[in-house]
């Protein structure tokens, strides 16, 4: 079993993309700019978006936090993106998720510039990637496609099944994996809350991509041998016997699991620190565009 080091392939991304904007520095060129709207005081959020403005620090970025009230009306919110999208000093930007419940969340994401969602979200960016056209991918999705080409793990010809079908994860990795690319050309089965027989599909898979938010839901016993493991999920779950009082799990029983399989993510360490490396990748990308 190899491990999907998610930490250190991030790592090794930033450090690739810090060169590169050493290199834009050094010709007078123009230094990446990335803003983030975040609405309210959630701590998961606040966590997420401070270890994005760490992350542009590390590889030379600009930065731009706008905090907003968990009060701000729909219309102030969305008059602030239009700031945004007309500031030439900025190149990309988020709208940090989940917002308040008055807020409209489709809303607000058709708002953004698609020059300027560096999250990948705006439907004519969704549309191009499905066109596998030159576009902004969502960062998870785009961060699964560059761990599965380090670690040179063959897509083609392959059955890969997606477990889950959200906008952010689900369907974009069910239409990236199909496609024709360096990271595609696979044989997708997409899954979820209705599937029948899921577990005779998940044995006959190649790839599984586990993305549908229940801890620890696939088990030993749904995986062939040699398998590769994406694991997206990640829950806290109560443990008294840890300091903090809690741990991370994923989507899958990675004990159990592990042991079958070729390669696997790990939780927390895998999926996530990729996400954050793409939207700066984004970034860089939106700044280039730019020029």
């Amino acid at each position: 079993m190899i491990l999907l080091d998610g930490k250190k392939t991030a790592s090794d991304i930033k450090e690739e993309i810090a060169l590169e904007v050493s290199n834009l520095k050094n010709k007078g060129e123009k230094t990446p700019h990335l803003a983030a709207i975040i609405v309210g005081n959630k701590g998961p959020s606040i966590t997420y978006v401070n270890a994005k403005v760490k992350a542009c620090e590390r590889v030379g970025f600009k930065s731009t936090l706008i905090r907003l009230s968990e009060e701000i009306t729909e219309k102030e919110l969305l008059h602030e993106i239009a700031i945004l999208n007309t500031d030439l000093h900025i190149d990309g930007f988020i709208v940090q998720l989940p917002l308040p419940k008055h807020i409209d969340e489709q809303k607000v994401l058709m708002a953004v510039s698609p020059d300027k969602d560096v999250d990948g979200f705006h439907p004519t960016n969704v549309g191009k990637m499905a066109l596998n056209l030159p576009t902004f991918i969502s960062a998870t999705p785009f961060g699964i496609l560059e761990l599965l080409d380090r670690y040179h793990i063959e897509t083609s010809g392959k059955h890969a099944v997606i477990i889950g079908r959200s906008h952010i994860v689900g369907a974009p990795m069910s239409i990236l994996l199909s496609q024709k690319r360096k990271v595609g050309n696979a044989t997708v089965t997409m899954c979820h809350s209705r599937t029948k027989n899921l577990k005779e599909i998940t044995l006959q898979a190649d790839i599984i991509v586990a993305a549908i938010g229940i801890p620890e839901f696939l088990k030993a016993d749904m995986v062939k041998d040699n398998v590769t493991i994406i694991d997206v999920g990640i829950t806290r779950l109560v443990d008294t016997s840890k300091k903090s009082g809690f741990r991370l799990v994923g989507d899958v029983d990675f004990k159990e699991v592990s042991k079958k399989s070729a390669f696997i993510t790990p939780v927390p360490g895998g999926v996530g620190p990729m996400t954050i490396a793409m939207l700066l990748k984004n970034t860089l990308l939106a700044c280039t565009r730019n020029k």
